[in-house]
């Protein structure tokens, strides 16, 4: 059996020695010899009698001692080999008897090394990973901006026909505060000439008082909703402009961004769709408002887009059990079946040169994903097209 068990370590590839307390050798088999060599290569034909003769900084006596209290120790040790060069031993030592120690070593310097690299190679992709992600916020605030930039008119046709009904209504006003004025003036005159209630009654009928009471109410009534209206949407596209860090997680309404959105694109799509809402009761859901409200824009404008002539746009929201669903669909051309698998790729588009970018789609896959959720579309042509959105109600930590 001694035999066996001899021939067995003298087979390993560990460098195993046997030792006792003064740290003589009873025991190395052909890989600890292997080490000797390494450890000191310009000695190769020292004797081996004791531990210190593979290298004085093999074992350490704190080592010794903490196996000798505790029956086992394990450690790393770094050891200079000559000609600037290292070695990384990786040792474990055992109490195989009242005097007797056992130990073995392993080499570990490549493996070190090769963790060392995979460390730097780890900072490069980190450092890499951060500009991708500094690139990607880019390039989808540039597509926001283009969409704005493309809504342009539309917005200011729309911020337009408030303020010319109120700019209206201010000249009306101006004009009435005139006549009113006149009437105080008229008063004053005929109470300091004693005048009675004739003429009192004379200087309103003339200024026509009773229809200015009966106005101005209404006057003001109109031009504070159109001024409302150019709030709203001011405000709205101030948050879909917004620039929004990857930190800024808020619980925000679903359907309060779904109106801001149909707020900011009414315009194009007013005279070619009628918008159906069906909304569910929804609770807040935590994501990144502004960023959603772009997708839901991309959406809607490639739904009016898809509709030639007449149509309608149904906008559908739900709860999946621990998820809310949107549903955006329209009744236009729909998309063909060939088509269909790469709506999503980036720069794919079929509209003509210089009418999109395709890159819509492309950045709301990207923004639902980021959100942990899905997009998924579905469309018959000639039919019509639906598109599902589906987000969980609070983020996985």
């Amino acid at each position: 059996m001694e035999a066996t068990l001899r021939a067995l370590v003298d087979a390993v590839p560990t460098a195993t020695l046997l030792f006792d307390a003064d740290q003589q050798v009873r025991y190395a088999n052909p890989a600890a010899r292997v080490l000797a060599r390494l450890c000191a290569p310009d000695k190769a034909d020292r004797p081996l009698a004791v531990v210190g003769d593979w290298h004085p900084e093999l074992l350490n006596s704190g080592a010794l001692h903490l196996c000798s209290m505790h029956g086992s120790w394990s450690g790393e040790v770094i050891l200079g080999v000559g000609r600037g060069q290292h070695k990384i031993l990786l040792l474990h030592l055992s109490r195989v008897g009242a005097d007797l120690f056992g130990m073995t070593v392993r080499d570990i310097t490549q493996d070190s090394m090769r963790e060392s690299e995979l460390h730097a190679r780890n900072a490069e992709l980190e450092v890499a990973y951060a500009k991708l992600q500094g690139a990607q916020e880019q390039v989808m605030q540039s597509e926001k901006l283009a969409s704005i930039g493309q809504l342009a008119a539309g917005v200011a046709h729309e911020i337009n026909n408030p303020i010319g009904y109120v700019n209206s209504n201010l000249s009306t006003l101006q004009r009435y505060i005139s006549q009113l004025f006149s009437a105080i003036q008229s008063y004053e005159a005929a109470l300091a000439g004693g005048a009675g209630a004739t003429e009192a009654e004379s200087i309103r009928r003339k200024l026509d008082l009773d229809f200015l009471v009966g106005d101005v109410p209404q006057l003001l009534s109109e031009s504070r909703e159109g001024i409302d209206r150019v709030c709203k949407i001011v405000r709205d596209l101030k948050d879909f402009a917004r620039k929004e860090r990857s930190e800024d997680w808020i619980k925000a309404d679903i359907h309060r961004g779904l109106d801001s959105t149909l707020n900011i694109i009414w315009n194009e799509l007013k005279y070619k769709a009628q918008i159906v809402k069906t909304f569910g009761e929804l609770p807040p859901v935590e994501c990144l408002p502004s960023e959603l409200n772009q997708v839901f824009m991309n959406v809607l404008m490639n739904a009016g887009q898809a509709i030639r002539d007449q149509g309608i746009i149904t906008v559908t929201t739900s709860v999946a059990g621990e998820r809310v669903r949107v549903d955006i669909g329209d009744d236009g051309e729909g998309i063909p079946p060939d088509v269909l698998p790469r709506v999503f790729d980036p720069f794919f588009t079929t509209k003509p040169v210089g009418s999109g970018t395709g890159l819509g789609l492309a950045i709301s896959y990207g923004i639902v994903s980021k959100h942990h959720g899905t997009i998924e579309v579905s469309s018959t042509p000639g039919q019509g097209t639906l598109l599902r959105i589906e987000l969980p109600i609070a983020q996985p930590r």
